[in-house]
């Protein structure tokens, strides 16, 4: 766990950079959406559990890619192709970082705010006419579902980490761990844009999530340094 502390906190303030940039333009609007809708009523409540459900999602993929990366390594007996299989998770998670700063051709990719669509759009109509609060819980947990670029690239690093774990149970907790962290560093952006829409900071959204990305690139270019001496 110690190997794995700080990638924790790597994570943490990845999640916190990209909440600020990215997060603020792909789920801004849900949120003051929400805070709009529950004006005579609990206004934090909804987006406490909101932020739950997406993190729970999150810690649900992240277990799984975490697995999966720790399945790799235990199935490739061949030193070569595990190291091999290193090697180009990290420098996949470096492209991605790139693309997210926009530093590649496709980064603008990362920019796109998605809306549910097909299952998801009726999903999400049918949970907007719940008038529990309750309701947000599942909401979020559904629209962490959500393609987004930021996640991906941190999914995939989760893969990376569980290829250092001894097993593979111990691969999905390392992922659920990283993605915890990740989830709980977006949180604080999206209550700030619940409680004020117009902060000063949103004018510098952009810079805010190149250093997200740049986290990335560094967590990948750890990952690559990682694969060579292993």
């Amino acid at each position: 766990m110690s190997s794995t502390s700080p990638l924790i906190l790597t994570y943490l303030l990845t999640g916190l950079t990209i909440g600020f940039g990215h997060c603020v333009g792909m789920c801004g609007p849900l949120v003051i959406s929400i805070s709009l809708s529950r004006q005579q009523g609990a206004v934090y409540l909804p987006h406490l559990l909101y932020n739950c459900g997406r993190t729970l999602t999150y810690m649900l993929m992240g277990a799984i890619m975490g697995a999966t990366g720790s399945f790799t390594a235990v199935a490739a007996h061949i030193a070569a192709i595990q190291k091999g299989a290193m090697f180009f998770a990290g420098g996949i998670i470096v492209a991605m970082g790139f693309a997210m700063g926009g530093w590649l051709p496709r980064g603008k990719l990362f920019h796109l705010n998605y809306t549910p669509a097909g299952p998801l759009a009726r999903m999400f109509k049918k949970m907007s006419r719940v008038q529990s609060v309750a309701i947000y819980l599942p909401m979020g947990m559904m629209l962490g579902l959500l393609p987004c670029g930021p996640v991906y690239t941190a999914l995939l690093g989760t893969a990376r980490a569980g290829m250092e774990t001894p097993g593979i149970f111990r691969g999905a907790i390392t992922g659920m761990l990283l993605m915890l962290a990740f989830g709980l560093g977006t949180v604080p952006a999206l209550f700030l844009v619940a409680k004020l829409a117009d902060l000063g900071w949103l004018r510098f959204r952009d810079r805010i999530y190149k250093a997200g990305a740049l986290l990335m690139i560094a967590t990948g270019v750890y990952f690559l340094c990682s694969a060579i001496t292993y």
